[in-house]
């Protein structure tokens, strides 16, 4: 009973999170938390244009609260606005910057569009990125771009479920352009990533050592073997 309860509450986030996305079509937009909380439900948005999201007098807002009610049937809904620290180790973000640019500007420099972002992904402290774009870019035929730097896992556990990755698409003239953006951020925990700690020496061993020691002799080889003879017993 209580995991259906979980499921069912994971599974209202995400439509909620896809609802948001969808209406708000044209902002930047990361995350979209849901909780339940003693006035009602909260609802924040992690984004890095709160006008937009909050609209022109709160437009969007209160026509977001209303559907809230309407479409999920949620009792009083609360929108709060997140903030977002770093715009480009978000790969939604990335992803709608770069459909904006392309929407803005047209196909014809979308290189410059993607090492841009690339520049500024690294520039962020990232570990490593890339970015798919396909399309019928720059010519009548579709092609698949790829762009990328740094360090990326590419399969494995870190690679699923850890890698920040979004997918966005953007209308042009030529027709459908898909992105894909890949970003590796500086605290992803790697499994091969191992980290040495200096050695701590126990009060009782240091005794040891400064008693069996000559006043010119090694004192971390004489440690070394006491702590073997200790492992041995």
């Amino acid at each position: 009973m209580i995991e259906r309860k979980i499921v069912g509450d994971r599974f209202l986030e995400f439509k909620i999170d896809t609802y948001i996305r969808e209406t708000l079509r044209d902002v930047p937009i990361s995350t979209v938390s849901y909780e339940k909380v003693p006035q009602g439900e909260k609802v924040t948005v992690f984004t890095t244009a709160p006008g937009l999201v909050i609209g022109r007098e709160g437009s969007n807002i209160k026509q977001l609260t209303r559907d809230l009610k309407e479409v999920f049937g949620l009792e009083n809904p609360q929108i709060k606005i997140g903030e977002v620290d770093q715009r480009y180790l978000s790969a939604p973000i990335v992803a709608k910057i770069i459909c904006n640019n392309l929407a803005s500007f047209g196909p014809q420099k979308f290189k410059l569009t993607a090492f841009k972002a690339i520049q500024n992904i690294m520039i962020s402290g990232a570990m490593g990125c890339e970015i798919r774009i396909t399309g019928k870019i720059p010519s009548a035929r579709a092609k698949s771009w790829r762009f990328f730097k740094g360090y990326l896992k590419k399969t494995g556990y870190v690679s699923d479920f850890v890698i920040d990755s979004a997918v966005d698409s953007v209308t042009l003239k030529s027709g459908v352009v898909g992105i894909k953006v890949k970003i590796m951020k500086p605290d992803t925990p790697l499994p091969d990533k191992v980290q040495f700690v200096e050695q701590v020496l126990p009060d009782e061993v240091k005794e040891m050592v400064q008693k069996a020691v000559p006043k010119e002799g090694d004192i971390e080889a004489v440690a070394d073997e006491i702590a073997v003879e200790e492992s041995r017993k």
